[in-house]
């Protein structure tokens, strides 16, 4: 089973010093937590290396991986297949449930007012040099109206939304 991490550490500046260290092959994220002053999540992978670099944090909670949700659209499956938990960590920094690919960066158009709500909006930027933007749902009712208008009503769309593991933000662990 794979997890993602809430933690707190007593210095920011130690997290960049500690990510320098590590193997070049290595991909280390924490995202600090919205609305939270030291409170970071972070995928099994960074927090081996942390532990492997001795790195001095306070682990608060456990988050299941498995219970974000990602719809990706087939260049973003692609591309970022093997950053999925790093995605899921952005997603519940955000205090989201799940995240839908909407974008890619130089799509002139990608029909969405992005000045409405731009908390929403999140991205990722992938090895290969694209930058995917990503929409953050805070429950499944939300990523049922978002994708029923986003992909005309498709039916993968439906399923993936019926799948969700949770429901809404309130199922996410606390780390207080």
């Amino acid at each position: 089973m794979r997890r993602l991490y809430y933690f707190t550490i007593e210095d920011e500046g130690i997290l960049a010093e500690a990510f320098t260290k590590l193997d070049e092959g290595a991909f280390a994220i924490a995202y600090k937590v919205r609305g939270t002053d030291d409170v970071f999540v972070t995928t099994g992978e960074t927090r081996e290396a942390l532990d492997l670099h001795d790195v001095p944090y306070n682990l608060l909670a456990e988050e299941e991986a498995s219970n974000i949700g990602i719809f990706h659209t087939p260049q973003s499956k692609e591309e970022l297949g093997d950053f999925e938990d790093a995605i899921r960590a952005l997603a519940v920094a955000s205090r989201a449930i799940a995240v839908a690919c909407v974008g890619i960066n130089g799509e002139i158009d990608i029909g969405l007012d992005l000045s409405k709500g731009p908390e929403v909006y999140s991205y990722f930027g992938a090895p290969a040099g694209h930058t995917f933007l990503f929409r953050l749902f805070k429950s499944r009712e939300e990523a049922r109206d978002f994708l029923d208008k986003f992909t005309a009503g498709d039916r993968e769309a439906d399923e993936w939304v019926d799948a969700l593991p949770l429901s809404s933000a309130d199922d996410l662990k606390s780390f207080h």
